[in-house]
């Protein structure tokens, strides 16, 4: 899906990640904000942001958004994901 958003320059200017990606920083919120409610999964929002799990961690943490409390089979399905995604990636 792809979403457009208008933003004033100026706002935009001032909102811009130093490499000057707007996009990029929106898109980083939108995947955020969603772990942080619960609506997204940490695999999901490494798919979304294109991260490895570890970067998708620090992301996190860059943004003081902590690492959910999830049960053994949450963890072991959440690291089935990635291994298939990480065997995909080859």
């Amino acid at each position: 899906m792809e979403v457009k958003l208008q933003i004033p320059d100026a706002i935009a200017e001032r909102l811009g990640a130093p490499s000057g990606d707007v996009s990029r920083r929106a898109l980083e919120a939108l995947a955020l904000e969603g772990y942080r409610e619960g609506a997204l999964t940490l695999f999901q929002v490494s798919e979304m942001l294109g991260l490895s799990r570890v970067e998708a961690e620090d992301l996190l943490g860059r943004h003081q958004v902590p690492l959910t409390s999830i049960d053994e089979a949450e963890l072991n399905r959440e690291a089935a994901l990635f291994e298939a995604a990480h065997r995909n990636r080859r």
